[in-house]
């Protein structure tokens, strides 16, 4: 998955290298088990089946979970090694004050002290509210939204951030985006199916909710739900769609902030991005310039009393998880609404995530220390060695791509920087105030510590080393802007890889993950950037006219996929991952004929080397999901679900066919010419 948009989907690809390190989890008897398997199913008619059914029906969702395959597993048992080092840190006060390990154990402690948090229920944010309550004009409500901002309390508004400037990314840019919604994607204020007028009353029940815990009637609360829906709603009519906003050029709009402060009558932007501690710069990036034109419309129309509804509203959502208990559940409740997960994820395991998420380059340096080998890290430099080297091939063999492009294309993939297991500089987190007895205002000064960290990479060089996750992390993804393929420490375990496995295991598992992470660089989005990360068309237009007509082949296969009653994949929103997908099981295909195995028909376990290799990229994606969940992740996930990006590959690769003997009339049987050849 691509960076940029680690925020708003969870990864699906990863790796794991389980020999490589003494928590390992233990790799199965057979890597291909065919007790997983349906083999009363025809892999031509359903191959995600065929491949995983018996393991389908023996895995149901668990009820904290809101889905159960491969991934969960995984971060399951990586969360059960987290907890072991944030117990072991909390319970060792004989660590130094301000060490990494004393640091960890005192945030995790405070996290855990549940007592204390109940008795203080909902007082943390007193002085928030009751500041809110103070302002008594609208450039009150605007420096409130600023101080928010940078006090680490929430994003109300609009969002604002440091980024790289996508045209000239050795500099870093403030950059303002649309926001200031609460439901997961716009479609939600816009749509009256049934799935989202469900969600719209649980949303406006966990509202009144909120404030009726804060002391308030429940008349005036169910009034200002009506008054917060209002203004949200105006804000998504405003925004671009998930859609919109993968095209990089449309979301690319450079102004002087003397320029875009002419934009917007109601907000003086020189003011503002001075009191955001914007200093010395002259330009902004804007994503949609739409956006804020309608923003500015609003203030004027929306009292100054209702705009304090709202900023109230933004400090109790935000701070609801890390309140006492009847705001945890009421949090949960309308989690429950929209995910359909059964009972609460454990505290311990919230905590140990928050603790991951909040200080993940401390907690990181105790898990690289205990849970990742060097051995590792040396496994997976071969590994995308082999890789590239596979996708240079491909390239060059390509029959739609001319001679031109080629060279360019080439170029990018050999710029390709990997990143494996961990920063080779870790944050230190100075300044950060961290203690055993204050945890909302742990959370409070990490929020500010992150601002300040954030605000100052502005007037600087670009950094190379940052890792944009943390090392527990079981994800991976590519940068556009960096040209970069990143690989955390805690995603290098079985499924993806094993140390004992043969070569289609790895190849169909880990091969693959590099595969697709390489195959980000060439996707409709990250092929618009050049090999040293600058939005910049290396294309020449026959070529990309070429590719373009490809990927609109693939947008319609996955289009025609239905995930539940008339939901169907969206194949626009899903395209880069498919794509990823394509090309990364290609080029690991490749990969793997290259090996000795690959060049063999020795069975396994009674499965032939090519077989072993698609089994094992569709065990990777088996799993169950809560209808409710896949009714959400159709709007907001990047990702096609586990049935279709097991299926979507294959079927467009003629050694699929040839491996499961696949023919015309099978289900799933795709005629030569109609299989589609991307990278």
């Amino acid at each position: 998955m691509t960076i940029n948009r680690l925020k708003s989907s969870f990864a699906a690809l990863g790796i794991v290298a389980a020999g490589y390190s003494s928590f390992a989890q233990q790799a199965p008897e057979k890597f291909i088990d065919p007790a997983n398997m349906d083999l009363t199913v025809k892999p031509g008619d359903d191959f995600y089946n065929y491949a995983s059914g018996n393991w389908i029906k023996k895995n149901p969702v668990p009820a904290k979970e809101t889905r159960w395959g491969s991934f969960n597993e995984l971060r399951d048992f990586n969360i059960i090694a987290v907890k072991g080092l944030v117990e072991e840190a909390a319970g060792d006060q004989s660590a130094p004050a301000g060490s990494v390990k004393r640091r960890v154990g005192d945030f995790y402690t405070a996290a855990m002290d549940s007592t204390t948090i109940d008795k203080l229920g909902f007082s943390p944010i007193k002085a928030d509210l009751s500041r809110i309550g103070k302002i008594k004009n609208l450039q009150g409500i605007l420096d409130e939204v600023v101080f928010m901002r940078t006090s680490g309390i929430g994003s109300p508004m609009y969002g604002f951030g440091v980024a790289q400037d996508r045209k000239n990314v050795n500099k870093y840019l403030p950059q303002l985006s649309q926001g200031g919604t609460t439901l997961p994607d716009r479609d939600y204020y816009l749509k009256d199916d049934s799935r989202s007028l469900k969600i719209r009353d649980a949303y406006f029940h966990y509202i009144s909710t909120l404030f009726t815990l804060t002391g308030t009637k429940a008349e005036e609360a169910k009034q200002k739900a009506e008054t917060i829906w209002k203004i949200e709603k105006a804000l998504a009519e405003a925004q671009l769609s998930r859609l919109e906003m993968r095209d990089p050029y449309k979301t690319y709009n450079k102004f002087t902030i003397a320029d875009f402060n002419e934009t917007t009558s109601n907000i003086n932007w020189v003011n503002t991005l001075e009191k955001l501690q914007v200093k010395g710069q002259d330009t902004v990036m804007v994503n949609s310039p739409k956006f804020f034109l309608s923003l500015n419309t609003m203030l004027s129309d929306v009292s100054v009393a209702d705009w304090k509804t709202y900023l109230q509203w933004n400090v109790l959502k935000n701070a609801a998880p890390n309140l006492s208990t009847p705001f945890v559940n009421a949090n949960f409740a309308f989690t429950q609404a929209q995910t359909g997960q059964r009972i609460q994820t454990p505290r311990w395991q919230r905590m140990s995530q928050l603790t991951d998420g909040t200080i993940g380059e401390l907690l990181g340096q105790l898990y690289v220390a205990k849970y990742f080998k060097p051995e590792a890290k040396a496994r997976m430099t071969e590994l995308i060695s082999n890789l590239r080297k596979a996708f240079e091939i491909r390239i060059k063999n390509l029959e739609w791509m001319s001679a031109v492009t080629k060279e360019k294309a080439l170029a990018k993939l050999n710029a390709f920087v990997p990143k494996i297991g961990y920063p080779e500089k870790w944050k230190t987190y100075e300044g950060l105030n961290i203690t055993r007895s204050t945890y909302f205002q742990n959370i409070r000064n990490a929020g500010i510590w992150g601002y300040t960290e954030m605000i100052s990479q502005l007037g600087k060089p670009v950094d190379r080393n940052r890792f944009g996750m943390t090392p527990p992390t079981v994800n991976a993804y590519y940068s556009p802007t960096m040209n970069e393929i990143v690989f955390p420490a805690g995603i290098l375990q079985f499924p993806f890889f094993a140390p004992d496995a043969d070569d289609a295991i790895n190849y169909g598992g880990i091969g693959a993950v590099i595969g697709h992470e390489m195959s980000h660089g060439f996707d409709d989005s990250g092929s618009q950037y050049d090999q040293e990360g600058n939005l910049k068309n290396w294309w020449t237009a026959e070529d990309r006219t070429k590719f373009e007509e490809k990927t609109k082949a693939l947008g319609e296969q996955f289009d025609a996929y239905t995930v539940l009653d008339t939901l169907h994949v969206n194949g626009k929103l899903t395209m880069g991952e498919n794509i990823g997908d394509l090309g990364g099981l290609n080029a690991a295909y490749t990969a793997f004929k290259l090996t000795k195995q690959g060049q063999s028909n020795e069975k396994i376990d009674g499965f032939s080397p090519d077989q072993r290799f698609f089994l094992s990229w569709a065990q990777v994606w088996r799993g169950n999901i809560l209808p409710e969940s896949a009714a959400q992740l159709i709007k907001t996930d990047p990702h096609s679900p586990g049935p279709y990006r097991t299926i979507g590959a294959p079927v467009n690769m003629d050694a699929w066919y040839e491996a499961f003997e696949v023919k015309p009339g099978d289900k799933l049987y795709k005629k030569p010419e109609d299989r589609i050849r991307l990278w």
